[in-house]
């Protein structure tokens, strides 16, 4: 629950400092005294977008920041799985809007995302605002009451999670008919190109070799050329380098007894002779090697053609590209071929997750049937016990396809009136009796989700005298049970119910119009309610029945 509120610089609140406490606490104030800013505020540290405008004027930022117990709640593995450090006792929740339209959220001072704030936002406060009451009518909201009173969340998580694989499945099925499908209109030219590439042979690494051999060939005569004038150059019988290396190592030799030098140098010699030797002899060996035979060069010219023709044909620049397209539509053949297998095989699959969705369906069904005649017989009391004696209340479920949530189509139906035709509820209902209804269910989920604080914005709208002070009672009882239950009303009973009375007002200075929030003692409670009661002239009347309706919340 919220144990501190502090608010700077937020619209027209210049700055709110103030503690809150458990149970049931009322707000009240004038229209347009800024409680709804105080609302807004608060959807700021639940994640809601924020806006440079919110800012007060002639500020440089805003910051909204709550101090939380949550020493009665299990929320540390929030804490744990977003690696935050935990304090039960003095959870704080931060957020800071500057000019320039930053944003920054803070979580016992960790700076964290918008997305985090809001998960964690949504497990601690559960605001209820007027316009909410118009999600009465909608069936998804309809749904999540009923599975939130038949605490299905582990069943629904594993049918989610079933349903996503059915849907995935059954994704797959149809992108391989239609693959097939187009693969079948296309086969006989698919056969055509695939024998086309079958019947080249084509090989992985024979365009780079052919080229090479190409161009050996076409320069055959000038590397014959160069290849014998090396060799003459190494070997000739006279003028050799090899012959005269020869020559020059003997002469050295005579002299290697008188000049032991020379017979080192002779041995160097020696190894220079060896080489320039093999390097002959392996230009002698690619002279006889080469012969240039035009036949053999429109062969090779003729294939990297065909290879060229192909590759551009392809709209491709190498062999390897020719190879993969070849296997890509040997591939699609195959399958064509053997499409019956393949589709009975996917087929197989769709069926059995379908078959597992429906079955956990089944047990969401079966849960919420039983929790909607409890949810039922609930509301039913609850309504009569808000004057309303001849109320109907049915949850119609029926059964249609399988969706994202089950199988199961909720309607809320309604009657307030003796032997009346039960209709949807956003049909028949007026505003005050969707207010007690939706207080009743509220009272109900509240029992089943351990909400921290919950806020009621004006949810007695349409309702008054002794109705408004059984919803009051009912707000009370929620608070009871280690909840924090705040309701911002203008009626004068359900705030005189109020264990802890604020009061929101405004004052214009000179800087402008300023919004202000305190907790009010007993004295100015009496005056409060008074005023509530009979306006801006307190008469004693008003007092005195502020006084006993004060007494009723003891």
């Amino acid at each position: 629950m919220i144990r501190h509120l502090y608010i700077r610089n937020f619209t027209i609140i210049e700055e709110l400092n103030i503690d809150m406490y458990s149970g049931f606490s009322v707000i009240t104030g004038e229209t347009g005294a800024g409680k709804s800013i105080i609302l807004g505020a608060i959807g700021l540290l639940k994640g809601q977008r924020a806006d440079s405008k919110m800012i007060r004027i002639g500020a440089d930022r805003c910051v909204v920041e709550a101090h939380f117990d949550l020493s009665k709640y299990d929320m540390k593995r929030f804490f744990d799985d977003n690696d935050i450090e935990f304090d039960a006792e003095d959870c704080i929740v931060r957020r800071e809007i500057t000019a320039a339209g930053k944003s920054r959220a803070f979580i016992n001072d960790s700076p964290v995302s918008l997305a985090m704030l809001k998960e964690l936002g949504e497990q601690l406060i559960d605001v209820h605002s007027q316009h909410q009451n118009l999600l009465l009518g909608k069936q998804d909201f309809q749904l999540n009451v009923v599975d939130i009173i038949a605490d299905n969340h582990k069943e629904l998580a594993n049918y989610r999670a079933a349903y996503s694989d059915m849907k995935s499945k059954e994704k797959q099925l149809r992108l391989v008919r239609e693959e097939i499908e187009n693969n079948r209109s296309k086969a006989d030219f698919m056969q055509y190109q695939f024998s086309e590439l079958d019947a080249a042979h084509l090989a992985e690494s024979e365009q780079e070799e052919l080229e090479q051999m190409s161009e050996r060939m076409s320069h055959s005569e000038e590397i014959k050329s160069a290849l014998y004038a090396a060799d003459n150059a190494l070997s000739a019988d006279e003028t050799g380098v090899t012959t005269l290396l020869r020559s020059a190592r003997s002469s050295l030799k005579q002299i290697e007894r008188v000049m032991p030098v020379a017979g080192e140098l002779a041995t160097r010699m020696e190894s220079a002779y060896i080489e320039l030797k093999d390097i002959a002899q392996e230009i002698s060996s690619q002279l006889e090697e080469v012969d240039f035979n035009p036949a053999d060069l429109d062969q090779v010219n003729s294939r990297l053609d065909k290879i060229y023709d192909l590759e551009k044909k392809y709209h491709v620049d190498t062999v390897g590209e020719l190879i993969a397209i070849r296997d890509e539509l040997n591939r699609k053949l195959g399958d064509i071929e053997n499409i019956d297998d393949r589709l009975q095989e996917l087929q197989d699959a769709v069926d059995k997750a379908t078959a597992k969705c429906q079955s956990l369906a089944d047990v969401l069904s079966d849960k919420r049937i039983k929790s909607a005649k409890t949810i039922q017989d609930e509301v039913k009391n609850r309504l009569v016990a808000l004057g309303m004696p001849n109320v109907r209340f049915e949850i119609s479920i029926s059964r249609g396809v399988l969706g994202s949530e089950g199988q199961d189509m909720i309607d809320f139906l309604f009657s307030a009136n003796k032997n009346g035709i039960l209709q949807q509820v956003s049909q028949v209902a007026s505003g005050g009796e969707i207010a007690r209804l939706m207080l009743s269910l509220k009272a109900m989920i509240s029992g089943a989700v351990k909400l921290p604080t919950i806020i009621f914005d004006e949810i007695d709208t349409g309702v008054s005298g002794k109705i408004a002070e059984k919803m009051a009672q009912i707000m009370k009882e929620i608070g009871e049970h280690e909840r924090q239950v705040i309701s911002i009303t203008h009626l004068p009973q359900i705030a005189a119910l109020g264990s802890t009375h604020y009061k929101v007002y405004k004052e214009d200075t000179a800087e402008g119009t300023v919004s202000h929030m305190q907790q009010l003692d007993d004295n100015e409670r009496v005056n409060e309610i008074a005023q509530m009661l009979s306006g801006s002239d307190i008469t004693e009347a008003a007092i005195s029945n502020a006084r006993a309706l004060l007494k009723l919340k003891n």
